[in-house]
This record gives structure tokens, C-alpha cells and sequence, in this order.
């Protein structure tokens, strides 16, 4: 279901494991290299519309949308968008399978890669810190969707955030919530939250997830809490999106500033 009232809060986010994660990042360095891939789902599209613009200072990773940035893929709206990814499947070229197919007429494999799963948990933990953007046209997101190297029937996603500019104020609403993209398994429930914040400032969203169970918070309350969970593996992808026409002043800009991951499988 989509749900558009505002949800309530629901108590306090569970304490993280006690031990050390099992993934970690600042990007005082840039992106790991062993953790992250900088292009947006490269294989239904080519690696210069798919490359990921940013730099790096002691605050973290300032994902851009440059002026003269194209078009992710031509074919779909229009769209410009710099992400990371802690993995990427690709069928061979011409199929139509790979990661988050995100539409059914027309979609193939335009670069294919090989199958890596850098970091792709079944169930766990995720905390992303984060700065949302208040510039025109502008989304910050951060899912988790599933891999579909061993099945493409495993295709849902966890949105902990999803954050439109025009949204961002001295509060902040978001949408927020478990979306099935095909998984008959999953039922769709989407839903605004709000946050009593400018998230523009740095803040941490939090997804755990597993037992047939997800939990999406914020700033260590619960935001939402659902009666489902993917159960198979899944990417971390963090991104900045610009929608329509280019229009207004550039670069467009993001921060992502730690994540931590844990896996329970």
C-alpha cells in the first residue's frame, strides 16, 4: 500500500552489536574500493552516464550532480545521478537480468559486468549518516535491493530514505518503507515520515532487518516498523538524483559521511 499521512514515532532504535562491523566507511579516502562501486546500476546503461561525480574532504563522500552531467539512461525520464553501491549482477548482453529492473518494456543488459557482492547481507544492520541537499530537483536515497544473481524473483527493496529537496525545512518529511518491485513474496508499503530536523544537517537513519521483520529509524527512534523483510541478499546503494530538465546553480550536492554494516545470516 502507499500511505500518505505522516507516520508517528514508535519508540527507541535497539543498541548496535556489540562487536566491531563488519563494514565500515568515513571516506576520509574516497570510496573503499573493496566495499563500494561508484556508478549507478551500470549494466543497464554505459559507464559515462553511469559514473558516480563526488569528492572527498574530513566531513566524508559529497556526492555532485555536475552541470554538464548526462542523462542516466536516454531512454527513460530525465534523470542524472551520482551513487554508490556495494555490489552489481549483470546478465550477458542484450538479457534482460540484473540487479533492480526497474522497468519491464525494453530493458537490457547494456554493459555487463561480473557478478560482485561485496557486501550483500540476507539479514542485519545498516547505519548511514548522512546531509541531505536543498537543491533544485534534488533526492538524497539510500535502499537496500536485492541482488538477483541466484534469483530474479528476489528483486525488493528496503528504502530507508528517500529525501526530496523541496521536502527539506526546519522540519523534513521523507518517504520511508519496504517496496516489492515484482517480489509477490512483498507487499508495497510506503509511507511519509517526518523529522523534527533541517536534514540538511548531518543524521544517521538506521535499517534492521531480518525474521521477517524490518525496522527503519532515524536518529536512533523508530520511524517505521513492518511485518515483512527481504530475505535474501542485499546492496546498500546511496545516491543523489537530479530530476527534469537541467535548471538552476551546480554542482548539486549531497554528503554521505559513515556507514557502518553488520550481518546477521
Amino acid at each position: 500500500m502507499d500511505n500518505d499521512a505522516v507516520t508517528e514515532t514508535c519508540g527507541e532504535l535497539p543498541d548496535p552489536p556489540r562487536r566491531a562491523p563488519d563494514v565500515e566507511d568515513d571516506f576520509t579516502d574516497g570510496p573503499r574500493p573493496d566495499l563500494w562501486i561508484a556508478h549507478y546500476l551500470p549494466h543497464w546503461t554505459t559507464p559515462d552516464r553511469s559514473a558516480a561525480r563526488y569528492d572527498t574532504s574530513a566531513e566524508g563522500l559529497r556526492l555532485r550532480i555536475d552541470a554538464e552531467q548526462p542523462d542516466w539512461r536516454p531512454e527513460d525520464r530525465l534523470l542524472r545521478v551520482s551513487n554508490i553501491q556495494t555490489g552489481n549482477y549483470s546478465g550477458d548482453l542484450g538479457s534482460r537480468r540484473g540487479t533492480h529492473r526497474h522497468r519491464e518494456d525494453g530493458l537490457v543488459v547494456r554493459t555487463p559486468g561480473p557478478t560482485r557482492l561485496l557486501w550483500a547481507p540476507s539479514a542485519g544492520r545498516v547505519d548511514v549518516r548522512v546531509s541531505a541537499t536543498r537543491d533544485q530537483d534534488c533526492m538524497l536515497a539510500a535502499w537496500l535491493v536485492g541482488t538477483e544473481h541466484a534469483d530474479d524473483r528476489a528483486s525488493g527493496e528496503i528504502c530507508m530514505c528517500e529525501i526530496d529537496a523541496a521536502a527539506v525545512d526546519e522540519t523534513t518529511v521523507a518517504r520511508s518503507g519496504v517496496k516489492a518491485h515484482g517480489d509477490a513474496r512483498l507487499t508495497t508499503d510506503m509511507a511519509q515520515v517526518e523529522l523534527p530536523f533541517d536534514a540538511t544537517h548531518p543524521h544517521t537513519w538506521t535499517a534492521i532487518w531480518g525474521q521477517g521483520e524490518t525496522i527503519i529509524g532515524c536518529e536512533g527512534v523508530v520511524l517505521r516498523h513492518l511485518r515483512q523483510a527481504p530475505d535474501y541478499p542485499l546492496f546498500l546503494m546511496l545516491d543523489l538524483f537530479e530530476v527534469g530538465s537541467p535548471r538552476g546553480e551546480y554542482p548539486k550536492t549531497a554528503t554521505i559521511h559513515s556507514v557502518r554494516g553488520w550481518h546477521s545470516d
